[in-house]
């Protein structure tokens, strides 16, 4: 077990590494700078605004000194928001995210995993029906679509909830719903596919013949071996949801990383681009670790091992 962690986290550095090195290279292959809109500087005033950033160093050793600042956990400063670094901004805007993320995370789980069960234990029944109708039509629209349609109803025609911005629990909801309609609808289909799988196991059958009540067969038996593919997803899932919620937070006015990020797409803001991404492909790289960690305390008959062993 612990020669299973030691490989599996030396091979995510080895990830992180090429991440940040792919990054930084494509970074700066793109035609251009973080300064190159500002038309009016003087040519003297931009070689000191780039010999201040270094930029007019080689790009190896432009390289090698943002690896050696990622080591202390430098970002760096941001090109484009005086006075900030990478590290101020990802700290000002990852609890909005996170927080946003987390609503959305637990609430497709919530939801999607108790209506696979039910869609699976009524199938082709009238139950499974409504839960399969919401579920494609969750997979197939996009989440700027959805949340432009709830924004729409519940905000613009209902005036139930606020249409934007952030700060009392009222303006988690839409974000949430727009964010967690996929993931839901996803983890429903799978779950009610494992667990159609699972009901027809032998052991299912014994457990029945020895008197177990239904409930306790299914809590038992059935959705503990149903889940297993769900958590498979969820690490993934986790990043994709944070990752995805750019969009949703843009829509929203949200004050949360997407804002940043995505204008730091425009801005050409080197800095904060690589840090962003490489702050994000550590939440996906470490997450799916912990996925695999988790297999074997979720089923003990999964043993995490070297191939040797």
């Amino acid at each position: 077990m612990a020669s299973y962690v030691l490989r599996r986290f030396i091979s995510v550095m080895l990830v992180l590494l090429i991440v940040v090195t792919a990054t930084f290279v494509m970074m700066h292959a793109i035609p251009g700078g973080p300064f190159t809109r500002e038309k009016a500087l003087p040519p003297e005033i931009m070689k000191n605004i780039e010999e201040k950033y270094k930029l007019s160093d080689p790009l190896w050793r432009q390289y090698l000194d943002y690896m050696g600042n990622l080591l202390h956990g430098d970002f760096g400063p941001s090109f484009k928001y005086a006075g900030r670094t990478v590290n101020d901004i990802i700290a000002d805007g990852w609890p909005v995210t996170a927080r946003l993320g987390a609503c959305a995370i637990l609430f497709s789980l919530f939801v999607g995993v108790p209506s696979g069960v039910i869609s699976a234990l009524n199938q082709n029944r009238w139950p499974d029906n409504f839960v399969m109708a919401f579920a494609v039509i969750g997979v197939s629209v996009p989440s700027f679509v959805m949340a432009t349609l709830l924004m729409y109803v519940f905000a613009v025609k209902l005036r139930w909830l606020p249409a934007a911005m952030w700060g009392t629990p009222k303006h988690v909801i839409l974000p949430m719903l727009a964010l967690s309609g996929f993931p839901t609808a996803f983890f429903a289909r799978l779950m009610r596919s494992s667990t159609l799988d699972v009901l027809s196991q032998d052991y299912i059958r014994t457990a029945r013949a020895k008197g177990l009540s239904w409930f306790a067969v299914v809590m038992r038996h059935v959705v503990k071996n149903a889940i297993m593919p769900v958590v498979t997803y969820l690490g993934p899932m986790v990043a994709g949801i944070l990752t995805g919620s750019f969009v949703v937070e843009s829509i929203f006015a949200i004050p949360g990383l997407g804002r940043f990020y995505v204008t730091s797409i425009y801005n050409r803001d080197y800095t904060t681009i690589l840090g962003m991404t490489i702050f994000y492909s550590v939440l996906l790289v470490f997450l799916n670790f912990l996925v695999d960690i988790a297999y074997g305390w979720i089923d003990p008959r999964i043993k995490l091992v070297d191939a040797k062993e």
